[in-house]
């Protein structure tokens, strides 16, 4: 891995922390200690969920490309899985956010572009591990 690979792995493996913080409050909102509606509550295990896994497949990514030795586009756009674990959450987490909201607020397109960052990104180092592995 590249010393900037190696930093960002270092830095995403901190926001485990985070996540774990995030939990806590996970466990207090269903617990009824922290007040929110079932929105809410779905919206806030949604986006603990997809944080969690999001950071974890971003890594696995991370280091497939780097051990591959995919380079160029395909390496760039890869790391749309590591973006898609900051926006996906951000949107469940920031379009419920207020005193019992009824619906979503617009930050609920933040999933959508997640969604897709994801995807490009998955596609991309799929792309690239094959390519690195048929020319290898």
């Amino acid at each position: 891995m590249t010393d900037v690979q190696t930093i960002t792995a270092g830095v995403v493996l901190l926001t485990v922390i985070g996540i774990a913080y995030g939990g806590s409050f996970l466990l207090r909102v269903v617990n009824r200690t922290v007040p929110a509606n079932e929105l809410q509550r779905s919206y806030f295990r949604a986006g603990h969920a997809h944080a969690g896994v999001l950071v974890i497949l971003g890594l696995v990514v991370m280091l497939l490309v780097a051990e591959a030795g995919v380079t160029g586009i395909a390496a760039g756009l890869s790391t749309g899985v590591l973006w898609a674990a900051i926006l996906t959450p951000a949107g469940f987490f920031l379009s419920v956010i207020g005193r019992d909201p009824a619906k979503p607020n617009r930050l609920r397109y933040l999933i959508y572009a997640g969604g897709l960052v994801l995807v490009l990104g998955v596609a991309a180092a799929g792309v690239g591990l094959i390519s690195a592995g048929v020319t290898g």
